[in-house]
């Protein structure tokens, strides 16, 4: 795939305006506060993964509507004390799988939790969570279309209320520095982080979104015809009449209007070849971005950017920030 997008100077200095609903803090704060209001206690269930050198729990936490979200909870065996806590979130279609596929940040001396994304996890990695309150099965992709004519029925309103519950339920323990709390993920996942820490504020430290989806959507659907933007591009050309009501629900979940209100220190990357997610959609939410930051670009990537590489960069940023 060759160059398609703009320069990387011209990247460094893309900050389209953003369209942000009026009534979009009071959207989120309403939704987050039925979902609190509706949460049964954590459950926490030591398991036995095979792994001598980390100890695993299987999670039930309560998101949106108080609906049970699964997770994994992995730390340095035989710890005690309250430890950084890395909160990760799941590319598109992928599910939390199994332990042993999540043994980077632990062995780095981390807490770590990953979240399972709702409904997904049949398309290259298994998950375990319904999305509710229908008991769906996880299944394979689509969910970009699914409730797009009101931000009050969008698939992404329950993930992104999951996100920010996954981040309070690892907040209320004790083995968790509250301090030092940080969140990442690739992809959807990159999306879901920047959503996350947007909403969550102070609770999170350091926001490390990579090659981010669900960014700058007027952009993006259209720009590139790859899944799973094409998702929302195949639904637009049978309901030709609805495109102003999708991209006016789409601005509730745009990580561009996230990106002003995280405050967490930020490390982005970007591929420069990435024909999934456009490197001007990322830059669109990362020039947003007011607080300390730092965008890693792969200029001969596509969705892979930089990889296993790239969380080494990850790994030294929260060693600079953290002094650990």
């Amino acid at each position: 795939m060759p160059f398609f997008d703009l320069s990387l100077e011209q990247l460094q200095t893309y900050r389209p305006a953003r369209s942000e609903p009026a009534d979009f803090d009071t959207f989120w704060a309403e939704t987050l506060t039925a979902a609190r209001a509706q949460a049964a206690p954590p459950s926490f269930t030591l398991v036995d993964a095979g792994l001598a050198l980390v100890d695993v729990y299987d999670v039930t936490f309560s998101g949106y509507g108080g609906q049970s979200i699964k997770g994994w909870y992995l730390r340095p065996a035989r710890t005690t004390e309250a430890l950084p806590c890395i909160v990760e979130f799941i590319g598109y279609g992928g599910g939390r799988g199994f332990p042993h596929s999540w043994l980077d940040w632990s062995n780095a001396g981390f807490a770590h939790f990953i979240m399972d994304t709702r409904g997904q996890g049949s398309a290259w990695r298994r998950g375990d969570t319904p999305d509710l309150p229908d008991g769906a099965n996880p299944f394979t992709p689509g969910f970009m279309t699914q409730g797009i004519l009101d931000p009050r029925t969008y698939y992404y309103r329950r993930v992104f209320t999951d996100a920010v519950r996954a981040i309070e339920t690892v907040s209320a323990r004790a083995d968790v520095d509250t301090t030092r709390i940080a969140v990442t993920g690739g992809s959807q996942g990159g999306g879901i982080s920047i959503a996350a820490a947007g909403l969550a504020g102070a609770q999170v430290a350091l926001c490390m979104p990579d090659v981010p989806f669900l960014c700058h959507f007027r952009e993006s659907v259209g720009k590139t015809d790859a899944h799973p933007y094409e998702e929302i591009v195949r639904y637009l050309s049978i309901h030709r009449e609805k495109v102003e009501t999708v991209f006016s629900t789409l601005e509730y979940f745009d990580g561009m209007n996230f990106a002003p209100r995280v405050q967490a220190a930020c490390l982005f990357s970007a591929g420069l070849m990435d024909t999934i997610c456009p490197p001007s959609t990322v830059f669109a939410a990362y020039n947003h971005v007011t607080t300390r930051k730092a965008i890693k670009t792969y200029a001969y990537n596509n969705h892979e950017g930089g990889a296993d590489m790239h969380w080494l960069e990850k790994r030294r940023f929260v060693r600079e920030a953290w002094g650990r």
